[in-house]
């Protein structure tokens, strides 16, 4: 009851604290949200499917799971025909997914699933689709699409197929999208079987079905049903899902990390404001154990009162990040908000958490309070650094100092989560030891102002002086505001220039062949360009008991799945054999000379013998064999970008191809990112400014009020209104300078080792570059929001203590 009537009492001292909390938890509430209605559905065109026979799952170098190892034709058959015959199976479909797209008007019709809108006409019956229209395909070069697509029955339909352009005759239109070809055409196209789809018999038991489809696949595979169907996905959804899994990810740790160190900056000073009522309760009996308590259960119950408002405030405001994610691309087609338990529970419980963890370190100090403090001015206490502060400020500044130094070494996927943590780390480092700069800077900077002779820039020097920890409270949110402001912009301007030059002077004096419009290069573009890099990609698996040992001689792994190149160039295009880099080598285990057994994605394992390792080369690959081999074992690959060396002719004859000069493709594969980039950043910096914007405010409005007594007496001993706003404005910009100067510094290291990086990475001279625009803008934001709230509540005591 006690904490109860103590947050009613001191609601004003509370109100910052509480709408940190509030923001926090709605941030991180909404991001949960949309990540749980974004989790992966069952596609349409496997909801008229009991189960789904898979083949085993194999692995990445680091473990873990990937790719369906696919079936090969004589291992698939005899297990289609066992499911076929299983009791309430009216039929099993190998379900095949490969390239096709209509080509209309000399161009390719869009289709962002091109990439596997081919199937055989069985797998119509999946969804099911209906036949409205003509027949089912039977001939090789007969074809039944989407009636949405308009092209009639009994017509010519250009479609593209990974050899190029070829000719179809349309032989019936169905209810869903897709191009349905014979199943022999669509086994051509995909040997491998890496599906098969159980349709279901009228009243059919589904359990029943799938028990019998596991006891007969075994330790061959895995039967799904149910929301496990959902694991078989079109390439580009997975990619929506990823970019929008990042994004909110990102803002989710931001608006974490910012809660928290709001939180606890406006609980310190909060509670170091109440030393003297503290004092006062040690006078008349209470307990350092007790007065922990009391503090640690107002910031619970701010915390959960914080919460539940929170959430509300999420869950409203879901909608319009769902709007903002589709508006960058990054949402699954369809998407739809489903409000789950979960994501409330879990922003609840960060809520009280962080409460709880922020008042911990404040009751720690609070618990010391000796009763002498009732007779004593509240910030008498209020100054220098203790060992505990000093030790952690100078513990994490380390660190901070290793991480930046880490964020020019690492690669380049790490290389901005680095300088994230980088900077989080030295924020925080800023704020422990920033009492160790308020005073000499303070100092520094009203020394101009003092021969003029007034009291303003006397009483602003003595107060920071006298209460450096009030100040590095105030100081804190200012840090974080401008460091991210500065961090994001920075990275988004830096790697502007980077990647661009880089990528250019890679590929100086070529011409770069690219897919216009289709997932990739067919091979009717590469036979048009019989000159140049034309890497073939493919996914291949290497069973690595037989290559991989352990310690003791166990086996050390299972099946790896890796990224095959095939290559026309006449240094790496020799059958029977491959090229590795260094670190594929060393995680599978393979040395020059060693022979490998490979299985491609038609299910045929072929041994390959390791003729080089060589220091690794983004541009050669990693795992480089024959492109003819590639060919043959994965019919349905497409070609990567083609680079035309400057000597020969570059073709862009056939639909669906651009060409471009080593910087035009530098920018548009900048460009490809860059928009997603630029709009991940500018949504951080909103949220990272904004939310510092609102515990500035709120923690000057708070240091105004406690200041109330200091205010009544300067009025009595002759100050005006006017000189104590201005006095109270004037200690506020000061405040913000220091802040400000702080967040820059703090963020220069990182940067800096970002730069580096990019040097090294991209071979070319990176600088370190700012946006001033943006730095500038979230200064004077969080100047005109603190200047607004301390001269308010200023204004509003002064005006109370005249009546």
């Amino acid at each position: 009851m006690l904490i109860l009537a103590n947050v009613r009492e001191r609601w004003s001292g509370f109100l910052g604290a509480f709408v940190a909390v509030l923001v926090g938890v709605a941030l991180i509430t909404t991001t949960l949200v949309i990540y749980d209605s974004a989790r992966a559905k069952v596609q349409p065109r496997y909801e008229g499917t009991a189960a789904l026979a898979l083949p085993k799952q194999a692995v990445d170098a680091d473990g873990s799971p990937e790719d369906r190892m696919p079936w090969s034709r004589s291992e698939a058959e005899p297990i289609v025909a066992g499911l076929a015959k299983i009791p309430g199976v009216a039929d099993a479909v190998v379900d095949r997914s490969f390239y096709a797209q209509a080509i209309k008007n000399g161009k390719p019709v869009t289709d962002e699933g091109a990439d596997d809108s081919g199937h055989g006409f069985g797998s119509a019956r999946m969804a099911p689709y209906r036949l409205v229209s003509g027949r089912a395909p039977a001939a090789g070069n007969e074809v039944v699409v989407d009636r949405a697509l308009g092209a009639a029955v009994g017509s010519e339909l250009t479609v593209n197929i990974t050899k190029g352009r070829e000719q179809f005759r349309v032989v019936g239109t169905v209810d869903g999208p897709g191009y349905y070809f014979s199943e022999q055409f669509a086994a051509r196209q995909q040997p491998g079987v890496a599906a098969v789809a159980l349709i279901p018999a009228k009243g059919a038991e589904t359990g029943a079905i799938v028990s019998a489809a596991k006891k007969l696949i075994g330790d061959g595979g895995s039967v799904v049903s149910g929301d496990g169907r959902s694991e078989l996905q079109p390439e580009y959804i997975e990619h929506k899902r990823f970019l929008g899994v990042q994004l909110i990810s990102a803002m989710a740790l931001l608006g974490l990390f910012t809660t928290v160190f709001v939180v606890a900056s406006m609980l310190v000073l909060s509670t170091g404001m109440r030393r003297r009522e503290i004092g006062l309760l040690r006078t008349i009996g209470a307990s350092p154990k007790q007065i922990r308590r009391m503090i640690l259960g107002e910031a619970a119950v701010v915390g959960l009162a914080g919460s539940i408002a929170g959430c509300l405030a999420g869950v409203a405001a879901t909608p319009l990040l769902l709007s903002i994610l589709k508006g960058l691309d990054v949402t699954p087609p369809g998407m739809e908000i489903s409000v789950a338990a979960w994501p409330l529970l879990t922003g609840s419980l960060v809520g009280i958490g962080v409460s709880v963890i922020g008042a911990w370190s404040a009751g720690r100090k609070a618990a010391k309070v000796a009763p002498i403090e009732a007779l004593l001015d509240s910030r008498s206490a209020n100054k220098g650094m203790g060992r505990g502060r000093w030790i952690a400020g100078l513990t994490v500044l380390g660190l901070g100092v290793l991480l930046a130094i880490g964020t020019a070494t690492s690669t380049a996927d790490n290389r901005i989560n680095m300088a994230i943590f980088a900077t989080m780390t030295l924020i925080v480092a800023a704020a422990l030891l920033t009492p160790v700069f308020v005073g000499p800077v303070g100092r520094f900077l009203t020394a101009p102002f003092q021969r003029g002779g007034k009291a303003a820039p006397v009483l602003i020097r003595a107060e920071l002086v006298a209460n450096p920890r009030r100040a590095a409270s105030l100081v804190a949110p200012v840090i974080a505001a401008v460091g991210f402001a500065v961090l994001l912009s920075g990275m988004v301007s830096t790697m502007r220039v980077a990647y661009p030059a880089g990528e250019a002077l890679k590929v100086a004096g070529q011409t770069i062949v690219t897919p216009d419009g289709t997932p990739g290069n067919t091979d009717e573009v590469v036979a048009d360009n019989p000159v140049g890099k034309a890497a073939l990609p493919t996914r291949a698996f290497v069973d690595t008991k037989n290559t991989k040992k352990g310690e003791n001689g166990e086996n050390a792994g299972a099946s790896t799945v890796l990224d095959v190149l095939g290559s026309r160039d006449a240094k790496w295009n020799k059958p029977g054999q491959a090229v590795l880099g260094e670190k594929m080598a060393g995680d599978l285990g393979l040395k020059q000379g060693q022979e490998v057994p490979v299985r491609f994605a038609d299910g045929a394992t072929v041994t390959l013998r390791v003729a080089q390792v060589l220091p690794d080369d983004p541009a050669r690959g990693d795992f480089v064999v024959a492109r003819d081999l590639v060919r043959a074992h994965d019919p349905a690959a497409l070609t990567d970008d083609i680079f035309v060396p400057g000597g020969a002719k570059a073709s862009a004859a056939a639909p669906g191809v651009a060409l471009h000069d080593a910087a035009q493709y530098a920018l548009a594969d900048y460009n490809t990112d860059a928009k997603l980039t630029e709009s991940l950043a500018m949504m951080l910096i909103v949220i990272a400014v904004g939310y510092s914007v609102i515990a500035v405010a709120n923690s000057m409005a708070m240091a105004a009020h406690g200041r109330r007594r200091d205010f009544g007496v300067m009025k009595s001993a002759g100050g005006t209104v006017r000189q104590l706003l201005f006095t109270s404005a004037g200690e506020t910009a000061l405040v913000i300078v220091i802040g400000a100067a702080l967040g820059v510094l703090v963020t220069l290291p990182p940067l800096a080792g970002m730069a580096a990086g990019l040097s090294e990475a991209t071979s070319s001279d990176v600088g370190l570059h700012l946006n001033s625009g943006v730095v500038v803008l979230a200064i004077i934001g969080t100047l005109v929001a603190a200047l607004a709230a301390g001269v308010a509540v200023t204004s509003k005591t002064l005006k109370r203590q005249a009546a």
